[in-house]
């Protein structure tokens, strides 16, 4: 979504049928689509599976999950794409000079800390980290202590933290707020604008 509100013509991939998926939606193994495919798009965003490296994966259950964003990174580079690859605060070793971003940058009453390998490299946001107040708490367990006492939030308080007023508890666990890939893509609309400006005077 946040690529769409930035400007983008968005189709997703997942091995999994997504029924609830909003836009253009291809059923398959996105490594191999990648290749297959990606002659006709403009940039590529991947989201490895994150339970290799995901806090909340119990550490005898992590070997059960591959890494996958070294395969996915080698994809990506041999495509000559813009590309974009997320994941989280766990993975970040896994990642090329990432860009951290927070709910809290984009005004958001969200922590929901998530990094970036973007080709080519952005700016930051102006705005910093600010965990100076309370959070709502989206995934993994639905409760937090504050001031000595578990709170539970309740779904619309999940949605607006997000800012996804659409999406079911189930699939905001695993999503990231439109306003990070919004930022990301306007960004990388802007360069692809210069990179295509470049190729006309230079032909």
């Amino acid at each position: 979504m946040g690529y769409y509100r930035a400007g983008f013509e968005v189709v997703g991939v997942d091995i999994k049928k997504q029924p609830r998926y909003p836009f253009d939606f291809v059923q398959g193994d996105a490594l191999i689509l990648a290749v297959l495919m990606c002659e006709y798009f403009d940039v590529i965003h991947a989201s490895p599976p994150c339970q290799f490296a995901s806090i909340l994966t119990p550490p005898e259950n992590k070997p059960n999950h591959p890494n996958l964003i070294p395969a996915t990174k080698e994809v990506l580079q041999n495509s000559g794409k813009f590309y974009v690859i997320e994941n989280v605060p766990g993975a970040k070793e896994h990642l090329t000079n990432p860009l951290l971003l927070c709910g809290t940058m984009f005004g958001l009453n969200l922590w929901r800390h998530r990094f970036f390998e973007i080709h080519p490299r952005i700016a930051p946001p102006v705005a910093k980290c600010n965990h100076s107040k309370n959070p709502v708490v989206v995934s993994g367990t639905t409760r937090r202590l504050i001031r000595g006492k578990r709170r539970d939030f309740s779904a619309k308080e999940r949605r607006d933290a997000m800012d996804v007023p659409w999406m079911r508890i189930i699939d905001m666990d695993q999503a990231i707020p439109p306003a990070y890939t919004e930022f990301i893509g306007r960004e990388l609309i802007s360069l692809l604008n210069k990179e295509k400006s470049n190729l006309l005077r230079n032909s």
